[in-house]
């Protein structure tokens, strides 16, 4: 009986001192972790990053701190971590491939959030498809097409691939093809696409409407016009205008040509 009292007092002398520093060390690391995940989330949020990101990220790093935290104070009181490590490692190998295009995913969102290729509210054509930005989620983006479709795209390849957005630019270019007969008159034609465009005021005078003939096609003399409109008044400029444009033309009897063709029929007599 003896022994065993001599053994365990010789027992709690040796690791009473690394118990209590393990503790000591473990209470103050948990107040540097929260210390360091409010500097961090403070600092993300002076760069201006998405909410969703900001607080995934900072659960993240706090798990990832936790962690580090608990094998240095298992460390210390003289637990072998070896075979424990070597196992979450393992385990963590394997989990990350079966998830491997989540987490590629995952990546693509965080690239997305942290440099804004698009924002919510942004019309944008990407992987086949043009929609307007609802939601940028972790791991998809969701879009909402003019039709009131809903497309949910996975971010890896949105973060990699080309992407078109269209509401970037306050500016944007509207682009026409109107053709004339060839017995019309030039000037006549371009002087009623003119009126039509001194009379939008959506149309910007600077840089300044551009309206020429582009091309002799086979059946037409086509007009190119180039307008610069305000972004948010593209659609309604390119459908007002062809609307217009045809009506002028009809009134002051500019012809639109039209793919026709003639068929001759030859009467074959019997001999």
């Amino acid at each position: 009986m003896e022994n065993y009292v001599e053994q365990g007092v010789t027992l709690a002398m040796a690791y009473l001192p690394k118990v209590l520093l393990a503790i000591v060390f473990l209470w103050v690391g948990w107040w540097a972790i929260k210390k360091v995940l409010g500097l961090t989330d403070l600092a993300m949020s002076k760069k201006d990053v998405e909410p969703s990101l900001r607080g995934f990220l900072t659960s993240v790093l706090g798990a990832l701190l936790k962690v580090a935290l608990v094998i240095s104070v298992a460390t210390m009181v003289g637990i072998e971590m070896t075979a424990f490590i070597a196992v979450l490692g393992a385990a963590g190998l394997a989990v990350g491939m079966a998830l491997s295009g989540t987490l590629q995913n995952f990546a693509g969102g965080v690239i997305i959030l942290l440099f804004k290729p698009y924002k919510v509210g942004d019309v944008i054509e990407a992987q086949g498809f043009i929609g307007s930005v609802s939601d940028i989620q972790i791991f998809v983006t969701i879009l909402k097409t003019p039709d009131n479709k809903t497309i949910i795209i996975p971010n890896a390849p949105l973060s990699t691939g080309s992407l078109v957005n269209y509401s970037i630019e306050k500016t944007r270019r509207v682009d026409f093809v109107f053709g004339i007969g060839y017995g019309d008159d030039i000037d006549e034609a371009r002087a009623v696409i003119q009126g039509i465009v001194d009379a939008d005021e959506r149309v910007m005078s600077d840089p300044e409407p551009f309206i020429k003939v582009g091309e002799l096609a086979d059946s037409s003399v086509n007009f190119t016009v180039r307008l610069w409109v305000n972004s948010e008044d593209y659609w309604g400029v390119h459908f007002d205008t062809i609307e217009a444009v045809k009506k002028s033309f009809d009134s002051k009897g500019v012809s639109i040509p039209f793919p026709q063709q003639d068929v001759y029929l030859h009467k074959v007599e019997n001999q």
